[in-house]
């Protein structure tokens, strides 16, 4: 394979259904694994992946490393105020992920303190720890694709989504948002993040069937060309074949069935890796 070189309303929460919609025929992105299954990229770049429809994940070996959360952290933010805030802090937090506003982040972090820990407990986003400030906060890119894919199955019309998928071309404090995950075809919304001096960045995507994320100690260029050379131009790979329909008993039966027997070995080769272990017994 070559690698590929505004306020809180109902109309913003209708953009989020719109766009998850909106690109379910384009085939999300195939990272490019080595012999042990991790993304290859760069030593100090950390990727992860999720392919919704079949659960795959991929990532390199370093995607659990928790490195410096910069405005990413503001998507966890976002989630509890959305969920919890009064309505004009709720209104705040889209703009926030919008325009990556440090100031709007500043404010409702000083009122909301427990809003990122919270999120993080709730999605089960280990790698995530907020000591204090928002902005001395670390993640990993494993993360934000756990909560990206959360929130995608579980509230796809979350003001959260449509904010990143109609985020401003420039933040507040004037950098460009258009680099790093962003560029990979297929994506519907973004949230990136940088360090004061622009020596670290991340940005966190969505498509229709996929969730990427991905940071680099370096530049925003540097985040993009790692991206794009870890994914290539064709469909993700296909999930790992379930178990056979003969050895998992609550199906065994159907395992001569003509009608049902082809339908339900799909249904065990589509389901997320451990998922068929634990129904099979």
């Amino acid at each position: 394979m070559r690698p590929i070189a505004t306020t809180l309303t109902a109309t913003v929460s209708a953009a989020a259904l719109t766009v998850l919609g909106a690109s379910v025929a384009a085939a999300a992105p195939a990272p490019i694994v080595d012999d042990r299954g991790a993304i290859v990229a760069p030593g100090g770049t950390r990727i992860s992946f999720a392919h919704t429809p079949s659960g795959m994940r991929a990532g390199t070996a370093n995607e659990h490393e928790s490195r410096a959360g910069v405005s990413i952290v503001k998507l966890y933010l976002a989630e509890y105020v959305v969920q919890h805030g009064d309505p004009a802090d709720r209104a705040d937090a889209v703009e926030m992920i919008r325009s990556s506003d440090d100031a709007i982040a500043d404010r409702l972090h000083a009122r909301y303190p427990q809003a990122i820990a919270a999120t993080a407990t709730e999605f089960g986003l280990t790698d995530t720890h907020v000591p204090g400030y928002w902005g001395a906060g670390t993640t990993s890119t494993h993360d934000m694709v756990t909560y990206l894919e959360t929130k995608k199955r579980t509230d796809p019309g979350s003001p959260v989504l449509a904010a990143m998928a109609s985020a401003h071309d420039t933040a507040a404090d004037g950098t460009r948002q258009d680099y790093g995950t962003a560029a990979l075809p297929g994506v519907i919304g973004t949230k990136w993040g940088w360090s004061d001096d622009r020596s670290f960045h991340a940005s966190a995507s969505f498509g229709a069937d996929f969730s990427v994320a991905a940071s680099t100690g370096g530049s925003a260029g540097q985040l993009t060309d790692h991206v794009l050379g870890a994914f290539a131009d064709g469909p993700a790979p296909a999930p790992e074949p379930g178990p056979r329909l003969q050895d998992c008993p609550p199906l065994g039966p159907l395992t001569d069935d003509p009608l049902l027997g082809g339908p339900a070995q799909n249904l065990l080769d589509a389901l997320p890796p451990g998922v068929p272990d634990a129904f099979c017994g």
